[in-house]
């Protein structure tokens, strides 16, 4: 499992209020790659001082054990307000190895364990539940919220709006507001990847 946290050089708070924890879904974590999400979180870092672990998984255990890890292991789980996952998928499930493991069956795998977290998907996959499936999957991992992004516009990633909205996060707690001002300062790009989020 490739573990990476990001650091800034220069003058920058090495014990951070608020991380970023980012999950992405590869072909084979044996594989030792740079990729578009790892250089987006560190430009996250260096722009904005936001900092992330990043680490990848394979399969449905793998992405089990990490975050099973985070929440046992690293005292700085309180301080992990957003779960980033870059996977692929369908509209209420992710696609990890060819499989394709439902909202339902995540939600059950992380029962109670996800108290006051927000999980943000990436635009590799559509996110796009019904109002039971969301308040399912709320009620039964405790996340304060879910989002992402209804359209998967063909060589349009979301990187750099997810970067917009992991700052205006860590500048303002408050949930309404940062998707408000999201809105506000980036229309054209919610509107085109149809940006979202379940509460």
């Amino acid at each position: 499992m490739l573990e990476k946290r990001t650091q800034v050089p220069g003058e920058y708070d090495a014990d951070p209020d608020k991380f970023i924890y980012c999950l992405e879904g590869v072909a084979d974590v044996d594989t030792n790659q740079i990729t578009e999400v790892q250089k987006s979180l560190e430009e996250l870092a260096l722009q904005f001082g936001v900092a992330s672990i990043y680490q990848t998984c394979d399969t449905i255990e793998g992405l089990e054990a990490s975050l099973n890890t985070l929440i046992m292991d690293d005292h700085y789980f309180k301080e992990y307000e957003i779960i980033y996952l870059v996977m692929t998928g369908e509209a209420n499930s992710i696609c990890l190895n060819n499989y394709y493991y439902s909202f339902q069956e995540i939600a059950e795998l992380f029962e109670g364990k996800l108290r006051g977290k927000i999980l943000h998907f990436s635009n590799a996959k559509v996110l796009d539940l019904d109002e039971e499936e969301a308040q399912y999957f709320l009620d039964i991992t405790n996340a304060k919220a879910v989002s992402g992004y209804g359209n998967a516009v063909d060589g349009l990633s979301s990187s750099n709006l997810d970067k917009v909205f992991f700052n205006l996060f860590n500048e303002d707690d408050d949930l309404f507001n940062v998707v408000e001002e999201l809105h506000q300062k980036h229309y054209t790009a919610c509107k085109v990847l149809d940006f979202r989020m379940y509460y």
